[in-house]
């Protein structure tokens, strides 16, 4: 609480260091601006966790462990405020003050928001396809000798291509941008989830194997209900390691030849020097990029809820 309204007094009370440039929020009282508002909605939320605390025995742990959280992003709020915006210890217009950087994004929000649909698409068209292929190549190289012995040397020659150098030849290939796109992200999604899964059912414990042979298992029935189960855990990890690649891929591609997306908005916020955009993006981006990761690793500790993770989120 102490948190917040020390934060809410700074911005209201401080007047303004930097030569900020006329907005959509300047005739609106300051209380009345949407900064203000968050900062008055976190001290009530400040205040539930208090009341929460006092009066609900189960929840003290878990509001001991939140709390500070959320009082340390006030304080970085503040402390943000003050150097930028009030004190203008850093210049405008390239660290503008959190309140400019909301008040500019909801005034863009509409933008905002179908580039982040578009970008959502995008990526998990290509993170399927990637997933998909990867999936499939890399059982095929772990269980089959002979696919492993042709197909290992091509995966290390082709494998580590950064996809973002291959952006501007592959965009020249389709006047549909989006389907060259979906191709990039899938090559950068499949080579991690190719080698994960390869090692995983190259490694499956022979024990296993030979306790199904014995019990009369064919070949099909050794890969899908022994191999692939027992490599589950190194196949998520290469699903968690190709989704951090197809960010950077998402980010690059769009910035450079997709129209629409985060990508193509940051660069564009970026060339006009629109910096309090370009900020707003970049927390949607981070948003949802957190959300994407968070919903992978949940699915993990659903399939795989007989074992504890080795990467924890």
């Amino acid at each position: 609480m102490v948190a917040a309204v020390a934060a809410c007094l700074i911005h209201v009370f401080i007047p303004n260091g930097q030569n900020l440039e006329p907005t959509w929020m300047d005739p609106i009282s300051v209380w009345q601006q949407p900064y203000p508002i968050v900062l008055q909605g976190l001290f009530l939320v400040s205040l539930f966790l208090a009341l929460l605390h006092w009066q609900c025995l189960p929840a003290r742990p878990w509001v001991r462990y939140y709390a500070p959280l959320l009082a340390g992003a006030m304080f970085l709020f503040g402390v943000d405020d003050l150097l930028s915006q009030k004190l203008a210890w850093l210049p405008w217009p390239f660290f503008p003050g959190p309140g400019m950087v909301l008040g500019c994004s909801i005034e863009d929000c509409g933008i905002i928001f179908s580039s982040t649909w578009h970008s959502l698409l995008l990526l998990v068209s290509g993170y399927v396809v990637g997933v998909c292929m990867g999936v499939l190549t890399g059982v095929l190289i772990g269980w089959f000798p002979s696919i492993r012995y042709w197909g290992m040397p091509l995966l290390k020659v082709i494998g580590p291509l950064p996809a973002t150098a291959m952006v501007p030849a592959v965009m020249m290939l389709s006047n549909d941008s989006f389907i060259p796109a979906t191709a990039l992200i899938g090559f950068a999604v499949w080579f991690p989830v190719t080698m994960l899964t390869s090692s995983g059912m190259s490694n499956v414990r022979l024990s296993y194997l030979d306790v199904a042979r014995t019990l009369g298992a064919g070949e099909w029935y050794l890969i899908f209900r022994v191999a692939i189960p027992s490599a589950l855990p190194t196949i998520f990890i290469g699903l968690f390691m190709g989704l951090g690649v197809s960010f950077l891929t998402l980010i690059g591609a769009e910035a450079v030849g997709v129209p629409g997306g985060l990508g193509n908005y940051i660069k564009a916020q970026q060339s006009s020097m629109e910096y309090t955009k370009m900020y707003g993006a970049w927390l949607v981006t981070a948003v949802l990029f957190s959300g994407l990761i968070t919903c992978l690793f949940r699915t993990r500790d659903w399939v795989l809820n007989w074992q504890k993770g080795v990467i924890k989120w």
